[in-house]
């Protein structure tokens, strides 16, 4: 997920409603409140059985000694095809982990993320700076977009041989004009910006007429209300980091902090772009290179979160629906915050369902009657067991008519899988030890 995409699905990780598409299958996902119900799923399963945390915990006193410091951690996975990001509502059970290890001269913020709500970094960092005299941030691998934003408001950026940053443009999700369905449209506020240099300096539309002409042409593509956001997004995006940047207790000249800014908004033209540990220092971002010690432990502890997260093992629609038509997995974690004292981690449902192309006016019209044979008149029958034969013979037809639509469904072309991801929340987590 990406810095500063408005999300639509609210609360939490959740990506928001989106469509992917695999060989040719669409794939629809769905977010849905934490009330929603299922309905009509019947298989139950946890996707996660026998999958714990054996060593963070141990990771982590490592790491605070080698480093004199306290250490919490905080990883959004990027399991495809559901994503976590960097939202407000891990703020209250970052706090809690703050809460638990007290004041203390350093702490470490250790940190995966593909990014997430612009608006949560600041709070992350101006609360932790409540709890320490020095902030560092722990890049094990990918830190982009919001992630890197949070590292701007660290006095040291750790960085190992494989960690990244990313660009800070932000990026907003909106549907376009006369779309009602399918997925939204990504809208880079750079693109836009991009957009208007494209047409003033290289296509060297200077004329007012004409330049009026184009951003009417942008304007047909793109709501108005979303071309304000863009507006507001670009200079949000720069409040932010500068507010970051100056909350650093090692201060910045004015200038050095506008070069930073403008690198990371403007002057990498790739959202995708990552940055390493040396273009991060020629940046000027202040970045510290761990020895061999500390850079194993940190990148052990990201194996850990790896593994429980399962990051490497996507969830694969045609696999998962191999022979059914639907599934139900309950208890997947998408995300995790942790420290020596406690362990939050965030867990969501998703059903998957195929979605065929059925007739819309199937109808299905069994009229079976009480047929005796020839030797036997239904007056020679007594009155109660007509009734209770009566009653069977229409209960087998509503079971073969069910049967037969079912089966009809069943055959009907497949144009597609339905991916529901619901019902996320942080919950306190406790290994079961084994006896």
């Amino acid at each position: 997920m990406c810095c500063g995409e408005i999300q639509q699905c609210g609360k939490s990780m959740l990506a928001e409603s989106t469509k992917r598409y695999i060989n040719r299958n669409v794939f629809s996902i769905k977010c849905s409140g934490p009330n929603t119900k299922t309905e009509g799923y019947t298989t139950f399963m946890s996707e996660n059985e026998g999958v714990g945390l054996n060593m963070s915990k141990e990771l982590i006193k490592q790491i605070q000694d080698m480093r004199s410091s306290k250490v919490i951690a905080y990883v959004t996975g990027d399991r495809q095809p559901i994503g976590a990001i960097i939202a407000e509502d891990a703020v209250r059970p970052l706090y809690e982990h703050l809460l638990s290890i007290g004041k203390n001269e350093k702490i470490d913020l250790f940190l995966y993320s593909r990014g997430g709500d612009v608006s949560v970094p600041w709070r992350i960092v101006s609360m932790f700076r409540e709890f320490c005299d020095e902030l560092s941030i722990m890049v094990p691998y990918k830190a982009h977009s919001a992630a890197t934003l949070v590292s701007l408001g660290a006095d040291k950026i750790i960085m190992g041989k494989k960690a990244e940053l990313g660009p800070i443009d932000p990026t907003l999700r909106k549907m376009a004009i006369g779309e009602i369905s399918g997925p939204p449209q990504e809208i880079s506020v750079e693109d836009v910006n991009s957009y208007i240099s494209f047409v003033r300096e290289r296509a060297n539309i200077n004329d007012q007429a004409a330049l009026a002409q184009m951003v009417s042409i942008l304007a047909n593509n793109i709501t108005p209300l979303t071309l304000g956001s863009v507006n507001r997004q670009n200079s949000h995006i720069r409040l932010v980091a500068r507010k970051l940047l100056t909350s650093r207790k090692e201060k910045l000249d004015e200038s050095k902090i506008s070069s930073i800014i403008e690198t990371l908004t403007e002057k990498i033209y790739s959202h995708g772009h990552a940055i390493g540990r040396k273009e991060a220092q020629e940046i000027g971002l202040p970045v510290e290179i761990p020895e061999e010690p500390l850079e194993d432990a940190i990148w052990r502890l990201y194996l850990e979160y790896e593994r429980f997260l399962k990051l490497t093992e996507p969830l694969d629609p045609l696999v998962i629906l191999t022979g059914k038509e639907e599934e139900h997995l309950e208890q997947i974690p998408i995300a995790i915050i942790e420290s020596e004292n406690k362990t939050y981690v965030f867990t969501t449902r998703i059903d998957f369902k195929r979605r065929r192309q059925v007739p819309s006016d199937l109808q299905i019209n069994l009229n079976w009657g009480l047929n005796l044979p020839p030797n036997i008149r239904p007056e020679e029958i007594p009155q109660q067991v007509q009734q209770i034969l009566q009653q069977m013979i229409n209960q087998i037809a509503k079971n073969v008519q069910r049967l037969v639509q079912q089966e009809i469904i069943r055959q009907s072309p497949e144009v597609g899988i339905d991916i529901r991801v619901y019902g996320g929340k942080w919950e306190e987590y406790i290994e079961e030890v084994k006896s």
